[in-house]
């Protein structure tokens, strides 16, 4: 055994332990080694919502899901939250969990709204005719 910074006597295999952090486990460990959420490559844009499915299992039903996901659920299970509020609430760097939401997406865990995109808004122009419009009733 060797003594680390603080004089605590650790394995020499323990590189895988911060004192102050804990456990460290590395993000390609957590998405299996994957960078995009899915086959089918869906996007997450960090303002998407990510509403809990009424029909998703409870997070100890499915053994298929890592704890990962399960807190992902969990956060889900209060309220909807977007994609950013996620990250935060787990601890986790966004493109793990955008992995992690495509992969509760595919097994209907998870549903997403995804914000409409700026070329889709109505034009700002067209939006204060209108007001003027009303105004002038």
């Amino acid at each position: 055994m060797t003594e680390d910074e603080s004089g605590v006597p650790r394995d020499a295999g323990s590189q895988w332990y911060d004192n102050e952090a804990g456990p460290l486990v590395r993000p390609y460990a957590m998405t299996g080694g994957r960078t995009r959420p899915g086959p089918s490559g869906v996007r997450f844009d960090l303002i998407a919502l990510v509403a809990l499915d009424a029909n998703a299992p409870s997070p100890g039903d499915d053994t298929a899901l890592g704890p990962e996901h399960r807190s992902l659920i969990e956060l889900c299970r209060t309220e909807t939250q977007s994609v950013a509020e996620l990250a935060a609430g787990a601890d986790l760097p966004v493109g793990v969990v955008r992995v992690l939401l495509g992969d509760l997406l595919e097994m209907g865990c998870v549903n997403v709204n995804r914000p409409v995109p700026p070329a889709q808004l109505p034009d700002e122009k067209i939006l204060r005719e209108v007001i003027d419009g009303l105004r002038a009733l």
